[in-house]
């Protein structure tokens, strides 16, 4: 059971990191959302505010998995869409969540896929 303060203090951890995390043309932001069903992430350009490719468990077809195996599925997908438009480097956003579980094996797998931190 969810409560309303640990969402109203993931948004103010991942405030504190925004402040210092900022996406360029070159180094994009790799924003990582985590639901209880399903994991998001994004590469973000904040100069031009628009977001250049993203990966979700939604377009994965394994949902029989455990939720660690498909973020590291979506992190190896974000990491092939990445490397499509030619974006080797990125700066990690981790969302205000622990850097731990799903956003760890997800942050890892795109490491695999050839992204660089």
């Amino acid at each position: 059971m969810s409560n309303k303060f640990d969402t109203r203090n993931r948004w103010l951890r991942h405030r504190r990191v925004r402040k210092k995390v900022k996406g360029m043309s070159g180094r994009p932001r790799l924003s990582v959302f985590r639901s209880s069903k399903h994991i998001y992430a994004q590469l973000i350009n904040d100069e031009l505010g628009s977001t250049v490719a993203s990966a979700s468990s939604l377009e994965l077809h394994s949902r029989r998995d455990k939720k660690i195996l498909i973020a590291g599925q979506v992190g190896a997908a974000i990491a092939t869409n990445a490397k499509k438009i030619g974006i080797k480097e990125i700066v990690f956003d981790r969302g205000g969540y622990k850097y731990h579980g799903r956003v760890k094996a997800l942050a890892q797998s795109a490491r695999d896929g050839g992204l660089i931190f």
